[in-house]
């Protein structure tokens, strides 16, 4: 009589109950975060991985095909996080305006501060940065379409209602979605290497309240742009 195969944990089929599987995968993508965050790609090891997790290596393979589909999915469920919390700031401070400057001032300082449970997120935003020759060109895009693109398209959209309200003067909104994190916020991301490094929050007022009036210099009724 054959032995009995002891389940693994390759799908329902074999066992598992569906949502064990689901929080198996969880964890282990949480592990990679981690990882990825600390190591970069390049650097980082399935058996560093498997580790951080608790897990094999061959529960990983169960669910991954290989390092690239894990970091892929690292990204875009990260970069997906990321883009859901930049639409409910974008909408706490600018669904309802009552002072355009001061709101998009609020707006640009929630946005160049995000929230400390997306450091690793922005530690994997600097590794990418610095292994961009080394990455599958793939990975890059699904990473740009999910996060920052899904952000601009969503800022690009509340800046031609604002336009279709009267409050600013915008014929491009894509470029004025891009001015507005140029003026406001991209000097405090370069600044503390997104997140890596502390800056005054002086400094970080002192930014984004300068941008936000150069931006409206451009973009509010009667701008220059």
């Amino acid at each position: 009589m054959p032995a009995a195969q002891e389940p693994t944990d390759r799908g329902p089929a074999a066992g598992r109950p569906r949502r064990g599987l689901a929080e198996k995968r969880q964890s282990i993508t949480r592990a990679a975060r981690t990882v990825f965050a600390r190591d970069g790609f390049t650097r980082a090891s399935v058996d560093a991985i498997a580790a951080e997790a608790g897990v094999s290596k061959r529960t990983i393979y169960n669910h991954f095909t290989d390092k690239e589909e894990l970091f892929r999915s690292v990204l875009i469920e990260s970069a997906g996080s990321v883009a859901t919390w930049h639409r409910e700031v974008l909408s706490r401070h600018l669904d309802k305006i009552t002072d355009l400057e001061r709101d998009l001032t609020a707006f640009g300082l929630a946005w160049a501060s995000p929230p400390r449970e997306f450091a690793d997120h922005f530690a994997l935003v600097r590794q990418i940065h610095a292994e961009a020759g080394h990455l599958p060109p793939d990975v890059i895009e699904a990473w740009q379409e999910t996060g920052p693109r899904a952000a601009f398209r969503q800022l690009s959209h509340r800046l031609g209602e604002l336009a279709d309200e009267g409050l600013l003067d915008v014929d491009d909104t894509d470029l004025a979605a891009r001015h507005f994190a140029l003026l406001a916020v991209s000097d405090v991301s370069q600044g503390s290497l997104f997140g890596a490094l502390e800056m005054p929050e002086s400094e970080v007022n002192s930014i984004v309240a300068t941008g936000v009036h150069t931006f409206l210099r451009l973009y509010g009724p009667g701008g220059t742009a």
